[in-house]
């Protein structure tokens, strides 16, 4: 499984992904500044999973459309301490998410 992570998100969360989830930035693929319906049509081509903090995913792209699953990380900011406990229920989401949907994980999940 291939997942990209939103310019946004700090690098070295990729560390805490299970294996073996390959996982990309957005910066590492020199994507930072594209807009958002563009940054996913190229993600879909490439990935199977969309991580990213960003709600504007949900109410401006057609997701219908989209064939990647978006996981949406919903935490106090986006600094790695609050952002790494969300990963492992990431990990457990990631199992069974499909091109097309999009989930939320928060703090309350854990």
């Amino acid at each position: 499984m291939r997942v990209l992570l939103d310019e946004h998100l700090p690098h070295r969360l990729r560390q805490l992904f299970a294996v073996p989830i390959e996982v990309v930035t957005v910066g590492y693929l020199r994507w930072k500044g594209l807009k958002n319906g563009e940054l996913l049509r190229k993600a879909s081509a490439e990935f199977d999973v969309f991580i990213t903090m960003d709600k504007g995913f949900l109410y401006q792209q057609n997701l219908e459309k989209i064939q990647i699953g978006i996981v949406l990380l919903e935490a106090e900011s986006n600094r790695y301490a609050h952002l790494a406990p969300l990963i492992p229920q990431v990990n457990v989401v990631l199992r069974t998410l499909k091109k097309g949907q999009v989930v939320s994980v928060n703090i309350e999940q854990l």
